[in-house]
């Protein structure tokens, strides 16, 4: 989540970082082509063929007979790529993390489209103008190593303890979703940017450094060669089968305090002058579909988007379970958005990155 850009792809397969030329199809891409294009946030897309798109990818093929191409991003990463070829357009629905699908709008390059099934995702998690919606709901989180440690750090003072020195990691703030959430989280437990940015020149002393990528971390918190980092709700819920090592927590502001967490939704947009507008369309009408909401935590791990459905499958009441008790608060994305070159400049020069 949101880091390096990764060429993947379901049925394309030479897509390459920073070119000038189209991601798919060349420059020219045809317009009544059975194809659409999707940039997207890591985090969904499993492994070995089994996540979340992996099934939505077959079964709109299916449905449609419209293929669908595939570039996995980071959050910033997504945002920046669309921005560069906004002269020549080959993504045509983005799906990434706030505060970057407010960024992409901010910067122009989403349109209107409200799909089917808009009204009934929760207002905080639509944008009110129709230029994106959340599509599968998440939350931040931190993960542990749960062979190494018989409990994980219960606040953020509990974070500068010697014993994680060299054995802690989060992905860089600006680049990964997850990473830049890690600075959101600690601007609101700590008193804001001050307080936080001084926390981070402390936390640097355990810091193993940046890490472009919030996926790489996993692997590494369940090997034990980290005990601790950051991470989301559903990436790692999703991970735990082939990683049972990796356990999931949320820290409070202070000793003593209530655990706390914020929304982090994968959120989907229509690209502006996308090369097929209305295969853009119903992917994002399907994927806001009902049969594919229940899907998302059966399949993906994750949170449904729409508040009508209220999936029942095991994942769905362990994910549950994990957030009971889990203090859930609401950023001010807009100043965010606003502001977020500021924080993260303050945050590079708290720890020198």
């Amino acid at each position: 989540m949101r880091s390096h850009l990764k060429p993947i792809t379901a049925l394309c397969t030479a897509l390459v970082l920073g070119s000038a030329l189209a991601a798919c199809g060349g420059a020219a891409a045809d317009p009544d082509a059975r194809e659409v294009t999707v940039y997207s946030a890591d985090g969904l897309k499993g492994e070995k063929g089994d996540g979340f798109y992996d099934k939505v990818f077959k079964d709109f093929e299916k449905k449609t007979g419209i293929k669908v191409n595939y570039v996995e991003a980071g959050s910033g990463a997504t945002v920046q790529r669309l921005a560069r070829e906004r002269m020549n357009t080959q993504a045509d629905v983005v799906v990434t993390l706030p505060p970057f699908i407010q960024q992409a709008d901010g910067k122009g390059l989403l349109q209107k489209y409200e799909p089917e099934g808009y009204d009934r995702v929760a207002a905080a998690d639509r944008d009110p103008n129709g230029k994106w919606t959340s599509v599968v709901n998440n939350y931040f989180c931190f993960i542990y190593n749960k062979k190494q440690l018989k409990r994980p750090p219960q606040n953020w003072q509990d974070l500068l303890d010697p014993t994680y020195r060299n054995k802690l990691q989060y992905s860089t703030p600006g680049v990964a979703g997850d990473g830049t959430a890690v600075v959101i989280k600690a601007m609101h437990d700590l008193g804001g940017t001050d307080p936080a940015m001084a926390y981070f020149k402390k936390l640097q002393a355990n810091n193993v450094g940046p890490s472009s990528s919030t996926g790489q971390l996993a692997p590494k918190t369940a090997k034990g060669e980290l005990l601790v980092a950051n991470g989301d709700v559903q990436m790692n819920y999703a991970t735990m089968k082939s990683m049972p090592d990796q356990g999931i927590f949320f820290p409070a502001a202070e000793k003593g305090g209530r655990p706390s967490t914020f929304a982090l939704p994968y959120a989907a947009g229509l690209v502006k002058n996308a090369p097929h507008t209305e295969n853009a369309k119903k992917f994002l009408d399907y994927l806001l579909s009902p049969e594919v909401q229940r899907e998302v935590s059966a399949v993906g791990g994750g949170f449904a988007a729409r508040k009508d459905v209220h999936a029942t499958d095991e994942n769905a009441r362990k994910l549950a379970a994990l957030m009971k008790g889990v203090e859930v608060f609401e950023p001010d994305w807009q100043d965010i958005d606003k502001n977020l070159d500021t924080y993260i400049d303050a945050w590079k020069t708290a720890t020198g990155s």
